[in-house]
């Protein structure tokens, strides 16, 4: 028999769980010294309520400091639960491209509401970053850079930097620019600065070369192979007039490609890209992401049933060749899906361009015919051991069964890889994402065509005897 609860003990309960409430002051008091890094570790694992109360404890360069992290997942909750005024200091406060992320985020009317509160230079700096297309240089880059003239000398940067640094993100490099044009002429580095003598030009410790920039409508993983290519801490974003525009930082660049990344091997899994962390996303938008692919992928799937039901007749007649379908079907998609990854990569690093597609068809040609050769060998060897050592009886015909199961590998693998690797040529010819071609969609198409090629390979081995 269940025992009895006394009411004081569940009124003891409740006063556990009120001791347990985290402390907003007191948090923020053991976290006003640790790294933003941290503060903002520490306030995604508390309620978006106590979060907010412990952020708002915090001192206002702490505040700052942690919002303008990339990676911190509260960032706009917290700023939508704060008095508008309160919010309005903080974002006026922030990194300009941090700050446009944060709006990015936002929904409306809380959006509307605090925009339209900030001060109009705050708004106008962050309308030029809001106004570029998602995953470009533009609405990846900051505006907070270092310019002078090119008439300046060493000693007249360094003090002019050392003026302004509180207000910019990072100072990577100095950007000259034209004193009357203002078009950027050269990029010079901190480090040959700081190792100029204090009278000389600064254009006397500028590199020779051109500087290296990117327009603002430029794709963020060209930015990416951009700034891993000449090994950059930032790269100047300009117009068709050479004017900068701002800068994409390195920080920046390595959360883009991790958020790209991240699209990618969901994609991969043959599902949509998910807009929030896992844990954070709702149930029926998980179920929508996940659903729409599924059902193609399923219907897809159903043109295996036409196919089979297509050489009815010859699975009467040859019962045998049912046991060697899901092995030529798993190996044609594999060999498929092994092919698109490798293409579909070496296209996102650029080791590979659209013309290049022919290249690839006349590599992968040979590599599935020697593939699905050493598959054929050992699918041959297993019947030949099972029907010599008596583990199943393959019939009178079972060397060529065996022949069968052999070619049918060899030319399902071959067909296996080809299409692999030029689907993702075609989906960025038609100009969609590569990565759609994913693994569970090239296993779906050539499960179906495999079967085909499966049963037309036994109609010309078997003609006259099973079939």
């Amino acid at each position: 028999m269940e025992e009895l609860r006394n009411p004081a003990d569940d009124r003891r309960d409740d006063s556990r769980r009120d001791d347990e409430v985290v402390d907003a002051a007191a948090l923020a008091a053991e976290l006003a010294e640790e790294h933003p890094a941290d503060i903002a570790e520490a306030l995604d694992e508390e309620e978006p309520e106590v979060a907010s109360a412990v952020l708002a404890s915090l001192p206002r360069e702490r505040q700052v400091e942690v919002l303008d992290l990339s990676d911190f997942d509260l960032s706009s909750d917290l700023i939508e639960a704060l008095p508008v005024e309160e919010a309005v200091h903080l974002v006026s406060e922030m990194s300009a491209d941090r700050a446009a992320d944060l709006f990015r985020w936002m929904e409306e009317p809380a959006r509307s509401h605090l925009f339209a509160r900030l001060p109009p230079e705050t708004q106008a700096e962050l309308n030029r970053l809001l106004a570029w297309p998602e995953h470009t240089a533009g609405s990846l880059m900051t505006t907070e850079f270092v310019t002078v003239p090119s008439t300046w000398t060493v000693g007249e940067t360094l003090r002019h930097i050392r003026e302004i640094e509180r207000t910019r993100e990072t100072i990577y490099a100095i950007y000259v620019l034209d004193p009357v044009s203002h078009k950027l002429v050269k990029a010079v580095t901190l480090r040959r600065l700081i190792t100029g003598e204090t009278g000389q030009p600064i254009l006397s410790v500028a590199p020779k070369h051109d500087p290296i920039t990117v327009d603002p409508l430029m794709d963020r993983e060209d930015v990416a192979r951009l700034i891993s290519k000449y090994d950059l801490l930032a790269v100047p974003v300009v117009d068709g007039q050479e004017h900068v525009l701002g800068i994409v930082t390195v920080d920046d660049m390595i959360d883009a490609i991790i958020e790209e990344g991240t699209e990618d091997a969901q994609k991969f899994g043959g599902m949509e890209a998910l807009d929030e962390p896992y844990m954070e996303i709702g149930f029926f938008e998980m179920l929508k992401k996940r659903a729409g692919w599924l059902s193609i992928l399923f219907l897809g799937e159903m043109l295996t049933a036409n196919a089979m039901q297509h050489f009815e007749d010859e699975l009467e007649r040859a019962i045998v060749l049912t046991l060697f379908i899901p092995l030529i079907m798993s190996s044609g998609g594999n060999s498929g899906s092994q092919a698109t990854s490798l293409i579909i990569r070496a296209l996102a690093l650029g080791e590979i361009k659209l013309r290049d597609w022919w290249r690839v068809a006349l590599r992968e040609l040979p590599s599935g015919l020697v593939l699905g050769s050493i598959l054929a060998v050992l699918g041959m060897t297993r019947i030949t051991v099972w029907q010599l050592a008596g583990f199943h009886d393959y019939g009178e015909h079972w060397v060529l069964v065996a022949a069968t199961v052999g070619a049918a590998l060899v030319a399902i693998v071959t067909f296996g890889s080809l299409i692999g690797s030029m689907l993702p040529f075609v989906l960025r010819r038609l100009g969609f994402d590569p990565a759609s071609a994913s693994a569970p969609f090239v296993a779906t198409f050539v499960d179906v065509t495999g079967l085909v090629i499966y049963f037309s390979v036994a109609l010309l081995i078997l003609h006259g005897t099973l079939l």
